[in-house]
Parts: structure tokens; sequence; C-alpha cells
């Protein structure tokens, strides 16, 4: 156990800490400039560190921050192994490490392993001829005789997963932008090439990785045709419903089985570095679930994952948060999740599931509490802790491709990737010059200076609920049992050793009641939340919560 110099923060050699752990995302764009070119940057996330920390959470995660022509804004990386100048240098890297070490936090680091940008020096030297050392380091096929592409699959990003290349006279795969080439994991080189960039990251302190569309680094050696998806089969979990992608099954772009081999590689070198951990993107829409189970069943692959059950647009009902802790529990008895209701691909939660919602503020509360209270690490999207909505941009602000390409149906990326807003000023205390999205007049209305101090706002409900969650171990590594109950009421039960607490959520914009549970109940306090118990009924008023130790 090693304390920190100032702080008295305590950071533990523990290997299990991600077990249970609260994570707070960072888009380094959009959380603090301070150099002044409306872009935010590595100091400033440095500078904002104690926000995090006083917020509780126990780690941060950092989206991409490596050299990269920025087509999907560091998704596509050109140099795995540096910071691009827009976010500063490894000196700022270091030193960020550094503080988040001294105030207690973990820095986990996102990896996009399956693409790089088609500007990296492995795909110039790829692309250049089909016999030099790195020909076979991306995956290239012949066209079909007619010169149309190899086969069906498509990209995410909509239209064919394969471009022409006019030197090579093949095609290259990109499940993504025609910008960002897909690796060939097969070749053992690329593998080797990837988890010496782990190894770098890991020497230079981090303590984890998020890994990118971790489903999608192996494609099928055959290149055989994906079935099509019965239209009752599909969803908008992981794409749009406007993106053909939806229409095909992936069973050969991406979820094959010779993932699991490369995850075991990647784990070994982990486990070579005390208390690293790493928490996986399982973008699939029919079996994110159990490829969730697979990537983190054994002890032997990455200890989390998370899938996109709860990043869709689906209603959050006390049924389907049942539903699918239900069905994680049956695909991945071994497995642990990772829950997150708002990351920067999705429509923040508060607007995705606000709808008719007249309460926003105590709406925001409890979806918080409740991701808090289920089975699984948590993580937190920069901006959640202040019940920040969609921002609402016009045609001509945006930036993503993504929702360029699919506008007005699908407006992208943008509208959850806006600056934080830390001041109720104009520019929202983020930076001095134009930021790279504009900041939405809601936004500052609900800044950090505004909410802070003030006990009944949603970021010291962050604070309060986030305390009371670490004051009990069975909310981070217990079981849960769901308990019988009748909408828009929720209940279960965490359990931990001898350790029994009962949780009860109202779902609903009425009043509702429930019988308490059997046994002693002991109402716990600290949470934030204010119920009624009399003739052994607990009432709980809009959006309420109770919470009680049981014997």
């Amino acid at each position: 156990m090693t304390k920190t110099e100032t702080t008295g923060a305590i950071l533990t050699a523990d290997k299990d800490w991600w077990r249970g752990a609260v994570i707070y995302q960072i888009y380094p764009r959009s959380f603090q400039d301070t150099n002044g070119d409306g872009i935010g940057d590595l100091k400033g996330i440095t500078a904002r560190l104690p926000h995090v920390a006083a917020l509780g959470a126990d780690a941060i995660w950092i989206s991409p921050f490596f050299t990269s022509p920025m087509r999907d804004f560091g998704y596509d990386v050109s140099n795995y192994t540096d910071v691009d100048p827009i976010f500063g240098t490894l000196k700022d890297f270091d030193l960020l490490i550094a503080e988040a070490h001294r105030l207690g936090l973990r820095v986990m680091i996102d990896l996009v392993l399956s693409h790089t940008s088609d500007q990296h020096a492995w795909f110039v030297e790829s692309r250049s001829s089909r016999s030099n050392a790195k020909a076979d380091w991306y995956v290239w096929a012949d066209s079909k005789p007619d010169g149309t592409p190899p086969n069906n699959w498509l990209s995410i990003f909509g239209g064919s997963a394969w471009a022409w290349d006019p030197t090579r006279l093949q095609y290259y795969l990109h499940n993504f932008l025609t910008s960002q080439p897909d690796l060939n994991l097969h070749n053992p080189q690329v593998q080797a090439a990837l988890l010496a960039v782990e190894r770098f990251w890991l020497e230079r302190g981090v303590d984890g990785f998020r890994l990118d569309t971790i489903n999608f680094y192996f494609h099928d050696r055959d290149l055989r045709d994906n079935p099509a998806l019965a239209p009752e089969r599909r969803n908008a979990s992981t794409a749009p419903a406007v993106n053909p992608y939806n229409y095909q099954e992936h069973i050969y772009d991406k979820n094959r089985p010779e993932n699991l081999e490369f995850l075991k590689r990647f784990r070994a070198v982990m486990d070579e570095f005390p208390a690293i951990a790493a928490v996986g993107e399982v973008g699939d829409s029919q079996r994110g679930l159990e490829i969730a189970g697979e990537y983190t069943s054994g002890g032997d692959k990455v200890q989390m994952c998370y899938a996109f059950e709860f990043l869709s647009p689906d209603p959050l009902t006390p049924e389907r948060v049942a539903e699918v802790m239900g069905d994680f529990q049956k695909v991945a008895p071994e497995g642990w999740a990772c829950w997150a209701f708002a990351n920067h691909d999705v429509v923040r939660h508060v607007s995705r599931w606000g709808s008719g919602v007249t309460d926003h503020i105590g709406h925001a509360k409890q979806l918080a509490s409740l991701l808090m209270s289920l089975r699984g690490s948590v993580c937190i999207y920069q901006g959640e802790e202040l019940a920040l909505p969609e921002a609402e941009l016009a045609y001509e602000d945006l930036q993503d491709p993504y929702g360029i390409q699919f506008w007005p149906d699908f407006k992208g990326r943008d509208g959850c990737r806006t600056p934080m807003a830390w001041e109720g000023l104009p520019d929202g205390g983020f930076s001095s010059a134009k930021p790279w999205l504009p900041i939405p007049e809601a936004h500052l209305a609900q800044a950090v200076a505004i909410q802070e101090g003030d006990p009944a706002s949603v970021l010291e409900h962050y604070r309060r609920f986030l305390n009371f969650r670490k004051a009990h171990s069975a909310f981070a590594k217990g079981d849960i049992e769901f308990v019988e109950t009748r909408a828009p009421l929720l209940g279960f039960l965490r359990i931990h050793g001898n350790k029994k607490l009962f949780c009860l959520f109202n779902m609903g914009e009425e009043p509702a009641a429930a019988d308490l549970p059997e046994g002693t109940v002991e109402p716990l306090d600290g949470h934030g939340f204010i119920s009624d118990i009399r003739d052994n009924k607990i009432s709980l008023p809009a959006w309420g919560a109770f919470f009680a130790r049981l014997a």
C-alpha cells in the first residue's frame, strides 16, 4: 500500500480494485482547454481532476489522445505511442498520471486496437505494394470478378465495409470510416506490435485500459458473407435504426472465436504489472451480453466488459432492468459487467429517457442511484453528474462524420460531446476561445459552479450517493437478487457475505407503495432520498428510492 504525498488519499495495490469501481469517463476535447485553441487538452484534465476526486470516483477513463488526423476525433490513431499536439505532450501525460495518483484516482486509457488511421505509418507501408514487409498487416482482398467488393460486409458508419485502393488494386476492410482500415490480427506480427503498445503505456504508469470495439479484432479468414437478420430481431442498440448495418447478423466480420486467445495474451501482459484492469466495449445487437460473458470468464482475459443494453434507446423500465441483469447472470455466470447509461457515442440518458418526465432533477437523481446500485462496475460520463441534456446543434455546427452522413434522421454524436460547463459564463469556463462545439445555454444554467454546495442539486446528489455506496460494500462486491414488485416499482437485494441490503425504486411519475420485506428492516440514511414507513408499508414519492439493511 502506498500513500500519496499531500492529500492523504490512498492508492492500494489491490488487484481487484476494479470490481465495483466507479470510473469517470473524460472526453479530452471537451473537458478543459488551457491553451486557448477551443479544444480540451491534457493539462486541462489535470487541472480539473479535483472535481473528479471530490465526486468520489475511483478511476478515470480518458478517450483517445494519441496522434491522429482526427477524422473520427482520436479513434483513428496514427501513432499509438505519442500524444497529439492538440492535447499536449507525453510529459503532460506523465504529470496527469502523477496528479491523479496523488488524488487517489487510477488512470485508464482508451486503446483502439481493431483499426488505425489510414495515415498510420503501418498502413502507408502496407498499401504501397503487395510485397512490402507490412503487406499483410491489414485486411486486404481481391475484388469479385465483376469488380465489386469481396463480400457483403457493411460499415457501421454506412455503406460497404470495403474501400478500393488503386495502388494495390485490392479492397481493404474498414468497419468504420474509410480512413480507419482494420488491422489483420491473424498476423502474429500485428499482435506483437499491439502488445508492445500495451506495454508502453503500462510502463508509463497507467492503471488499465478501456478497449474500444473489443469484439471487432478478428474477421473470418474466408471472408464469408454475413447472413441476413430477420426484421423482428433487429434493434438499434449499436447502430441507429436508419443504418442498414442492422440488417445483417454479424457473425463473420466480428465476434470471431480467435479473439479469446488474443485477449489471453493481452491479459498476460497486464498481469506482469500490479493492479491493472481492462474493460472491453462489446458492440453487438444480438449477442452483446453473451460475448461480454465470454470475454470476462476464467480470470484470464479482460476483467470486465460493457454491452449496449443500457446505452440503447429502449425505455428504462423496471422490467427492462430486471431482464438485462437476469440475462447477464444467465449467459455470463463467471463474468463481470461495467454498466453505463451514457458515453461519448449515445444521446445523453436524461434526454434519451426523459420524454414526458416533469421532474427532471428527481429523475436524474434516481437514474444515478439505480446505476450505482446494480451489480457490476460503473462508468459515469462527464457532465452526467450535472444532468446535462443532449445538446441540439445546427447542421452547420456538426463535426461528427456519422451525424453528417445520416442527418437529419440520426444527428450523430456531437450532441453528447459538447464542452463541460464549469461556470455559468458564456464560455462555460471551458476555454478563452470559441469552443470546437457550441455550449448550449441550458448547460450553462447547470454548470458545476452553480450546482456546487446546493444540497438539492444533482451534482451534490452524485457526491452524496457515491459516498453512501462506498460505505456499504455490498454495492460494489455483492450479488444481486430481484424481489417481486409491480411496476413502476423495482426491488432487489444486494448480498455480500452476511450483509444484505434491500433497494427499492419508484420508477414512475406518481407516488407508489410496497410491503416491507420480511425480517428486521433497518432503514439507511445518507443517500438523499426520503420515504415514509407506516403499517408495514413503504411509501415512495415519484422517482423515489428506499434503502435498508436486512437481518
